[in-house]
């Protein structure tokens, strides 16, 4: 249908139709315009800076590069090839990205890669006995079937020890409360406990040996 002429003018009025169709393609104009150079815009920003950090990972002395915002998990999944600590939350709630940071256990997926500068870290690859021995949490946890998939299995394990020389595992009770941040979706708590219930003497033997070594 041909739009009728205004009154007195002979040019055709606005149809309804007519204003919307053309401020719907206005608005998609702009809208192009304004995704293209935002696009533009984040092809030409700076990449973030790198940071020197210099960190011992499982005793060994690394010099990275990190950008700040880096976790120390990505750090040590994606660019050392350290795949133990898994990503499970990701926001610190579930434990199972377990590691020490000067022998204190932190999720390392809240822990910036480049607040470790100039300090130790341990992770589950770094805690066996050069020859192949198993810590003896992680052999605990074999002898009490303390997992079932596996995948938080490396994070409670780094819990454990942490638990076990905190002087947090002289109850059940205790033990129950200082690994309550470590999450089993199999539900193996039971094995877990006992694990470390085992582990705990053994652990204090080792180290008392290792003193008595030290000041003989």
């Amino acid at each position: 249908m041909n739009p009728t002429p205004s009154p007195g003018t002979g040019a055709p009025a606005l149809s309804r139709r007519t204003f919307m169709m053309s401020t719907a393609a206005g608005a998609a104009g702009a809208a192009s315009v304004a995704s293209t150079g935002l696009a533009n815009a984040q092809d030409t920003a700076p990449a973030p800076p790198r940071i020197d950090t210099r960190v011992v990972i499982n005793g060994q002395p690394h010099a990275l590069q990190l950008e700040p915002r880096a976790s120390l998990l990505d750090v040590l999944r994606e660019q050392l090839g350290l795949t133990g600590a898994k990503k499970g939350c990701d926001h610190g709630q579930c434990g199972a990205c377990t590691v020490h940071l000067d022998g204190r256990r932190v999720a390392s997926c809240l822990t910036l890669g480049v607040k470790t500068d100039g300090c130790a870290v341990t992770t589950i690859e770094g805690i066996a006995a050069p020859d192949g021995t198993l810590h003896p949490m992680q052999q605990a946890f074999v002898d009490h079937d303390a997992l079932q998939c596996g995948y938080c299995t490396p994070g409670q394990v780094m819990a454990a020890i942490a638990c076990v020389r905190e002087g947090h595992a002289t109850s059940e009770a205790q033990i129950r409360e200082y690994m309550s941040g470590n999450l089993c979706r199999c539900g193996a708590y039971a094995g877990i406990l006992e694990a470390i219930r085992d582990a705990a003497p053994r652990m204090r033997a080792e180290t008392e040996g290792m003193e008595g070594r030290r000041h003989a």
